[in-house]
């Protein structure tokens, strides 16, 4: 059996020990991109990491929930995660485009509000601002994403397209979303933090494990860090990256990519047997 990592601050450690102390009231809840599945250039390519199936299954009956929260789609990451039908992850729920959208695992189904008006418009206009800049955009129903990876010097189009796409944004009413080469242009009123904070309370959880690798992984930080106070304990792992250095600084414990964090859920699987 593998070692679990020890917390490097007070609170992760008070966290971790709630968790395996009471594992039937622990939330744990996971980004999906940098996360469960590797960052790729296609985003429409990326997958899970092909053992973190199984290492959900393994963990998802031992504890009150698991919770994908993400700035996808919730049926995108529920079909690149495999998550669909697989036994044992009867308590999964998939918070998808940050929360607006819901997948439950026991029915099957996603409830979400109307889309964002807004959304349609700056779909609309991106392609005239975009015209030359090695750009490409994801089109996410809900929302929209500007991916600079494939562009010549990802950071320099990153930062040349800030500012010009805040504008677009606010405009129209929407907000952007920074990320791994990413913006994403989307609704206001909902982030990984919110998502999060609902569904604990939902649940009444007694404790939370959150694993993020990004920027949009903050709030859902922050969000933790707050539910310290009040009571529930809880622990923050960052998915390490050497592009976001800011989860790195704020988590209590950093593991290696998808595969740490894969490791990370077996052997709490393992150790809470």
């Amino acid at each position: 059996m593998s070692s679990l990592p020890t917390p490097t601050t007070q609170a992760g450690q008070d966290g971790l020990t709630a968790l395996l102390a009471d594992p039937g009231k622990a939330l744990v809840a996971l980004d999906f991109d940098g996360t469960l599945a590797p960052i790729v250039a296609d985003p429409e390519l990326a997958r899970a990491h092909p053992e973190a199936l199984g290492a959900l299954v393994a963990l998802a009956p031992k504890v009150a929930a698991i919770a994908v929260v993400t700035g996808r789609p919730a049926e995108v990451a529920v079909r690149n995660g495999g998550f669909a039908d697989a036994p044992g992850l009867e308590h999964l729920v998939v918070l998808g485009h940050y929360g607006a959208e819901r997948w439950d695992a026991r029915s099957g189904k996603i409830t979400a509000p109307d889309p964002h008006p807004g959304v349609a418009a700056v779909r609309t206009e991106l392609p005239g601002l975009l015209d030359g800049t090695g750009t490409w955009v994801e089109d996410k129903g809900r929302a929209v994403a500007v991916h600079t990876r494939r562009a010549a010097d990802p950071q320099a189009a990153f930062d040349a397209l800030r500012e010009p796409l805040t504008a677009l944004a606010t405009r129209h009413g929407l907000i952007v979303e920074p990320g791994r080469m990413v913006l994403e242009l989307r609704p206001p009123g909902m982030d990984k933090g919110v998502a999060l904070t609902g569904y604990a309370r939902e649940i009444d959880a007694g404790s939370i494990l959150y694993a993020g690798d990004d920027l949009g992984d903050l709030p859902a930080y922050s969000a933790v860090d707050t539910l310290r106070t009040t009571g529930t304990p809880g622990l923050l792992v960052c998915s390490g990256s050497d592009e976001v250095t800011e989860l790195s600084e704020r988590a209590d414990m950093v593991v290696q990519g998808p595969e740490g964090v894969v490791e990370l859920l077996s052997t709490l699987a393992d150790r809470i047997g």
